[in-house]
């Protein structure tokens, strides 16, 4: 090779070199990891490897971290943590809120998802309590009885989700004076699992059902219509039927937010900006949840064909 050639290949590299360092100069403001929260269920699961594996694409360094889903706005609030895929508004407002008061922790804006949680119940059961949905159905004894087991009749069994996840359910049932024993389940998996079986046989059953999901789809039943949720319920005991106790009303619906520690605009602004594009519905989610829990694809393969599939979406968050 000639020393003119070899001259201007060495100057054609350079430059190439240059353009590709702004390129991921623009694209990730810092080498270190991005750290998402993981917690226990499948569509948070999920929303968050949709939004790494995106945030991979433009070249940052992401970390999958598990966290307990209330506790984890300790590491947000130091940066130990960065940024949480799903606040949901239904049972994690309260714990949003503080956090954010601080000002190191950031509302970064809603997911596009629509949340309810709330008791749900399998319409075979109205016939044994015909003044359901209504909440006060439930204050009768024959109608707790339906819905009891052996291990607590006579009062009926409500079956929470895990304890991590809040929502107020024990609280809930002694505020309103609701002869049911509320017993969590020990994980998302187990407490669909109890529904499914009980389904087959036309058991009894209250739990905590939640949307997006499948189940919901799948399954027909109601979700009971407890008095409606204001904040002064959250937090002013005189408010409500119970004067001595909070938390006598049902659960608040609304967003599914994204949350996350407020340095993350300052490090990662390219980031913090698809971060804040993110968007995905209800029907989108529900589908993908179906595919994990019911038809046997995993978590990454859902991810991946949805991102092989929108292209075109996700590219434009990241600016691309």
């Amino acid at each position: 090779m000639s020393n003119g050639r070899t001259v201007n290949l060495v100057r054609s590299l350079a430059v190439s070199a240059l353009a590709l360092g702004a390129g991921l100069a623009s694209a990730q403001e810092s080498t270190d990891p991005i750290k998402l929260t993981l917690h226990d269920w499948t569509g948070q699961l999920i929303t968050t490897e949709l939004m790494g594996e995106i945030l991979k694409q433009a070249g940052y360094n992401i970390e999958y971290v598990q966290a307990d889903y209330l506790a984890q706005f300790a590491g947000l609030e130091t940066g130990d943590l960065h940024v949480a895929m799903e606040m949901w508004e239904t049972t994690g407002r309260d714990a949003m809120d503080a956090a954010t008061a601080t000002g190191k922790v950031e509302n970064i804006g809603p997911t596009g998802m629509k949340a309810k949680e709330e008791w749900w119940y399998p319409i075979y059961m109205k016939d044994k309590c015909p003044g359901l949905p209504s909440w006060e159905a439930l204050l009768d004894a024959a109608c707790a009885e339906a819905f009891s087991t052996a291990e607590t009749a006579p009062k009926g069994r409500y079956l929470g989700g895990p304890v991590t996840w809040g929502g107020f359910d024990d609280e809930r049932a002694e505020a309103l004076n609701l002869p049911f024993e509320v017993i969590h389940a020990g994980t998302d998996a187990a407490l669909f699992a109890e529904l499914e079986s009980a389904y087959q046989r036309q058991a009894p059953i209250m739990l905590w059902v939640y949307a997006p999901h499948w189940a919901p789809a799948k399954y027909e039943g109601e979700w009971v219509e407890f008095p409606e949720y204001t904040a002064e319920c959250y937090n002013d005991p005189a408010w409500g039927s119970n004067p001595d106790m909070a938390y006598d009303c049902g659960k608040p619906f609304g967003e599914i937010w994204k949350v996350g520690w407020a340095g993350v605009k300052d490090k990662w602004p390219g980031a913090y900006e698809a971060i804040k594009a993110f968007t995905i519905d209800n029907d989108e989610m529900g589908a993908m949840i179906t595919d994990v829990d019911l038809n046997g694809k995993t978590v990454s393969e859902v991810v991946g064909g949805w991102i092989s599939a929108n292209e075109d979406r996700w590219k434009a968050w990241i600016g691309q």
